[in-house]
């Protein structure tokens, strides 16, 4: 009768074990979080939050933890991402859960053409506030010269994209807030407006020369004091309140503003403010009362009323 064989204690320590079996149970073989993968996964998360563009907003956070492009988004999407990578998201990720705004989280934000740096010391530039840039562009030409005032200048979104589009212009940015003004100081800097770009701390347009710009612009506080708690946490908790708050009615800076912006303007000079929703009628009646003429107002590309433009009419 034929014994059977003896397998050696040797052959069945785990160091003998199958390979397949020892790779799967080795930190190798775990499976690589891709690009697509994170975004997919950032996606659900965000959108579980309750953030309101979890698509976009996952995409940006996952391309700027990978350092990646958003064509290697569609070129490369199962390229791995380290560890460290995934460590830097998951923070980013966190931060968006509490609502904290992406150009927060980066510290940058796209606005008309430019990149501007942002902080929690200034309003995120929003897409809405470019049909400010629509307006004026189609008033000044390419090659024209003209001098810019941006009251509120905040991050510098406004006075940088005129600028950075019509190079014979030049301007300046005034604001009450100093941590503002470090931010568009910084701004300027890093689109090379340095020559062309000047800041004043200051109260609207208080102590500003008379008659002294072809241009003023402005994306003034307009949002009623009560209505600010029943905003989304990104701007009840994040924005300064100093660039959001517009009083009980929402007009108070327009209020000052009709008729500081009249006296700034040479004869025939443009403005362009801002204006939240319903307050159309209300501004243009405060700017029309101060002496503005050809007044007008203009819809953003969700077609809500934007902005209210005007001029200094010859004689004022």
């Amino acid at each position: 009768m034929r014994s059977k064989p003896v397998r050696s204690a040797r052959l069945r320590s785990p160091e003998f074990a199958p390979k397949a079996r020892r790779l799967q149970e080795t930190p190798a073989a775990t499976p690589k979080t891709s690009l697509v993968s994170a975004w997919a996964a950032a996606k659900r998360r965000l959108a579980e939050a309750g953030v309101e563009s979890p698509v976009i907003d996952s995409r940006q956070l996952v391309e700027a933890a990978a350092g990646a492009r958003r064509a290697d988004m569609i070129g490369d999407p199962h390229r791995a991402l380290t560890h460290d990578q995934l460590d830097a998201l998951e923070a980013m990720l966190v931060r968006r859960e509490r609502r904290e705004p992406v150009g927060q989280i980066l510290g940058r934000k796209g606005f008309w053409k430019i990149v501007l740096a942002v902080t929690p010391a200034v309003l995120s530039p929003r897409p809405e506030t470019e049909t400010i840039l629509d307006v004026v562009l189609a008033r000044f030409g390419e090659h024209q010269a003209f001098s810019v005032l941006d009251l509120g200048v905040g991050s510098g979104a406004l006075l940088l994209a005129v600028l950075s589009e019509r190079p014979s212009a030049s301007g300046l940015g005034v604001d009450i807030s100093e941590d503002a003004l470090a931010v568009a100081r910084a701004n300027i800097a890093n689109l090379g407006l340095t020559g062309r770009a000047t800041l004043l701390r200051g109260d609207w347009a208080l102590g500003v020369a008379p008659e002294s710009f072809d241009l003023v612009l402005s994306n003034p506080p307009y949002i009623p004091t009560l209505e600010i708690e029943c905003l989304q946490p990104e701007v009840r908790i994040h924005e300064p309140r100093i660039a959001i708050d517009g009083g009980v009615d929402g007009l108070a800076a327009y209020r000052r503003l009709a008729g500081e912006i009249l006296g700034v303007l040479r004869p025939r000079g443009f403005f362009a403010v801002e204006i939240g929703a319903g307050q159309a009628a209300a501004v243009v009646a405060l700017f029309a009362d101060a002496g503005a003429a050809a007044l007008e107002t203009h819809n953003d590309l969700a077609g809500h009323e934007r902005v209210v433009s005007g001029e200094k009419a010859l004689g004022d």
